[in-house]
């Protein structure tokens, strides 16, 4: 039996990320918890101070297939590189021919970008672009392919 799971995200904006990765994979922001009609119900359920309602935001696959995400409101910035990242699976796989698989990513990239995002490299083995590498509106790195 798997555990199930979901990705928290360290940020400073976490209404803006969110909205942001949103976009990025296709999902909506996070129903409240069952039993409350809004977020801000919970919230003075479980005491949260009211200066901290913003601290956080969640999204979710509408499927409800996928993993949750969270994005937590922290006093530090990022200072390096990230050791897990997102990959955005939407070229359709190597296996699709170059000028079917190129515009799809290229499609999402132009999208992100209109967002927030930013293109930090195009990575080409061989001399023919492969795959991306981006950063979300507050510098965390992910790919399209």
């Amino acid at each position: 039996m798997s555990e199930q799971w979901s990705l928290t995200v360290d940020c400073a904006r976490p209404r803006e990320l969110a909205e942001f990765w949103c976009l990025a994979l296709g999902y909506v922001p996070a129903a409240p918890p069952a039993g409350f009609a809004t977020w801000e119900e919970w919230q003075i359920h479980c005491k949260v101070p009211e200066d901290e309602w913003d601290d956080g935001a969640f999204i979710e696959d509408p499927d409800g297939v996928r993993p949750g995400v969270s994005f937590l409101k922290v006093p530090e910035p990022k200072v390096v590189k990230n050791r897990m990242h997102f990959d955005l699976h939407v070229g359709g796989g190597r296996q699709e021919p170059f000028d079917v698989r190129w515009p799809r990513i290229q499609a999402v990239v132009d999208r992100l970008v209109a967002a927030g995002g930013a293109v930090l490299r195009v990575d080409e083995p061989d001399g023919t672009p492969d795959h991306l590498t981006m950063a979300d509106p507050e510098g965390n790195e992910f790919d399209v392919l």
